[in-house]
């Protein structure tokens, strides 16, 4: 980064099983470990921000075209989990489109596009096909294979999942003859809040750790207070809502795995009662809620008027 800048992160799979975890926390928590701690005794944090990272890797790639577009980088799911890298197969994913879609805007006279490469919104969306082919056949396909079974690995725990993964990336390389699947989304690892206790976290300091509204600040999120709403509860789970299902088995695991707080149980000053209250205006945009939300009642739509965070840095 640029002189005396530094970026960290913290990666917590969303398939975690106690609701009392806080993704959030945990971060400003490991910032205080000596190893962290030293990079930044110091500094001055001027940037936050938190984005769901694309790790179902190689048996989760979707189809890659759709008539007048296509999956690149990250969108289409070509993140490396095991080296949480992806900068460099989402290049090469553009390169691979580009090769695929000059043809198409070239070769065709009587499209416009092909003098003047704008698309005319009345002509016939074409599906470049061959952009999906040449990326099964190039060696971002060859490496996410060899790693494929990796993540799948750590539901036998973290130990056996480490040395699956080390033996896989290292000795197998994708060669072994079977694949490991998810069986359930990771809404629906959740285990009821009766099973675990309440994770005491230490207070933030101010200075190595922040509360969370402050940091907020740092991501630069805005939205217009009188647009529609871009976080919507699903027409056929507003009675799990309305009969707070997730409150009351998993004590509210949106109000902590959220890392902007939008999502809070208040008292209803009448009844004492606790309601959910959506702060859509503190939305970064991470899409958390639409994996890891109980029974998966949000549905995660664009804002109006490219709202959001605004990262100076990141």
């Amino acid at each position: 980064m640029a002189p005396n800048q530094i970026l960290i992160g913290f990666v917590v799979g969303l398939d975690y099983e106690n609701p009392y975890l806080n993704p959030y926390r945990e971060f400003q928590r490991w910032k205080h470990h000596p190893d962290v701690k030293k990079h930044l005794e110091g500094g001055e944090c001027i940037s936050y921000g938190a984005r769901v990272l694309n790790e179902g890797g190689y048996h989760a790639i979707p189809k890659l075209t759709f008539p007048g577009g296509a999956l690149i980088g990250c969108s289409a799911g070509f993140l490396n989990s095991v080296k949480i890298k992806g900068s460099h197969t989402a290049l090469k994913s553009g390169m691979v489109a580009a090769e695929a879609l000059y043809p198409v805007l070239s070769s065709n006279d009587d499209y416009i596009v092909a003098e003047s490469y704008e698309i005319n919104a009345e002509e016939k969306s074409e599906e470049v096909v061959a952009y999906q082919k040449n990326m099964e056949e190039s060696w971002v396909y060859d490496e996410l294979k060899s790693v494929r079974n990796c993540h799948a690995a750590f539901h036998w725990g973290f130990l056996p999942g480490l040395a699956y993964s080390g033996l896989a990336a290292h000795i197998l390389r994708g060669n072994e003859p079977w694949t490991l699947t998810n069986d359930s989304p990771d809404s629906a690892k959740t285990k009821p809040a009766s099973e675990f206790e309440p994770i005491e976290y230490p207070k933030p300091d101010g200075v190595f750790s922040f509360d969370l509204l402050t940091n907020l600040t740092r991501s630069g999120t805005a939205h217009e207070h009188d647009q529609p709403a871009h976080l919507r509860i699903k027409d056929d789970c507003k009675s799990i809502v309305d009969q707070n299902v997730s409150l009351d088995n998993f004590d509210g695991p949106e109000q902590r795995f959220c890392p902007a707080g939008v999502y809070e149980y208040v008292e209803e000053e009448d009844t004492g009662a606790k309601k959910l209250q959506i702060n859509a205006q503190n939305c970064v945009h991470c899409k958390c809620c639409s994996i890891k939300m109980p029974h998966e009642y949000i549905r995660w739509t664009v804002p109006e008027g490219g709202g959001g965070p605004n990262y100076a840095v990141m």
